[in-house]
């Protein structure tokens, strides 16, 4: 399998207001950055640019396989990620879809995004002071809690354990590094670890 990776790392000028708002850094796996791609990415995420204050990077990334046309953005804020993936047949049609969900995503916790301070110092002041068009229901209600024992056991076992239990996601307790992990089904099949970092 040959895998190709293109990165391009420019800013968008946006030359009514005389600053650089977005800083992109757009990245391609088997699949190539082309103008058209770029102008795409410049036009739908830099609709969310009013969300934002002066120099806000951007990460893009864009990814094919297959049938399958994928876009993760990753925008970092202080203190927070603002991160979605769109997947599709069709890379146009996927950048549309990440836009959508990163401006849902952004206006449903507006209010807990901006009361936290280091976060609201990543927000532009018209984004601050606006006013609610449509009132979100942002109340995270946390309706279950459980409790289980957490074994040690190695990455792989974990895997195995959340198969056996048809979850998506394991809990345990990583007998090589002695630290609470968790490991989890990617959409592809293929599984993913999370470790904490201190």
């Amino acid at each position: 399998m040959i895998v190709i990776s293109q990165q391009i790392c420019y800013n968008m000028h946006i030359s009514e207001k005389g600053v650089d708002f977005m800083r992109y850094t757009i990245t391609g796996r088997n699949i190539e950055v082309t103008p058209g791609l770029k102008a795409a990415v410049e036009k739908k995420i830099g609709k969310l640019e009013h969300f934002f204050t002066p120099d806000t990077e951007v990460f893009v990334a864009l990814s094919a396989q297959k049938d399958i046309q994928k876009i993760e953005v990753t925008i970092p804020v202080k203190g927070n990620t603002i991160r979605a993936e769109e997947s599709s047949t069709d890379m146009y049609v996927s950048i549309d879809l990440v836009e959508e969900i990163i401006e849902r995503q952004i206006r449903r916790y507006r209010k807990k995004l901006i009361d936290k301070k280091q976060a609201a110092l990543s927000f532009s002041q018209n984004f601050i002071e606006e006013e609610e068009e449509v009132p979100y229901d942002d109340e995270i209600q946390i309706v279950k809690t459980k409790k289980f024992a957490v074994k040690p056991v190695n990455p792989e076992e974990a895997c195995l354990q959340m198969e056996m239990l048809g979850h998506n996601f394991y809990v345990f307790l990583n007998s090589e590094t002695d630290q609470v992990n968790v490991v989890y089904k990617r959409k592809n099949g293929t599984y993913g670890l999370i470790e904490p970092e201190f």
